[in-house]
């Protein structure tokens, strides 16, 4: 994690508070649902509601594993690992649909309020 920084999404079993701690320090922020044996906190918008969003984000995961056949754990040589990942990539890009997170806000005319859309 020497060069890696910004927002990790993890589920509610993965919170360690030293693990936490060591990784804040390096740059990179957890981002976790609230269990009930923890305090109340307060989270960002954003993080809220990418934490709902990540069954997209496994599809994808699954999409590139199972149909794009990324997942082959006997590559003889990095140079086949890096080839059999990069086409699973490209497979992917021809797609037709795609699952996807649109986040947009929009700004009312009438109150000058700005309200978040999705999809």
């Amino acid at each position: 994690t020497k060069d890696l920084f910004g927002k990790l999404y993890a589920d509610k079993g993965y919170i360690s508070q030293s693990l936490f701690a060591s990784l804040f320090d390096r740059g990179v922020h957890i981002v976790t649902g609230i269990r009930t044996n923890m305090k109340n906190r307060l989270m960002d918008v954003h993080d809220k509601i990418m934490l709902r969003k990540r069954s997209i984000i496994e599809t994808i995961n699954d999409m590139l594993k199972n149909v794009a056949q990324i997942v082959h754990t006997r590559h003889r040589s990095i140079a086949n690992f890096i080839v059999n990942l990069l086409a699973g990539i490209a497979a992917y890009a021809f797609y037709d649909t795609k699952p996807s997170i649109n986040m947009e806000f929009e700004r009312d005319a009438k109150q000058g309020v700005k309200q978040l859309t999705l999809f």
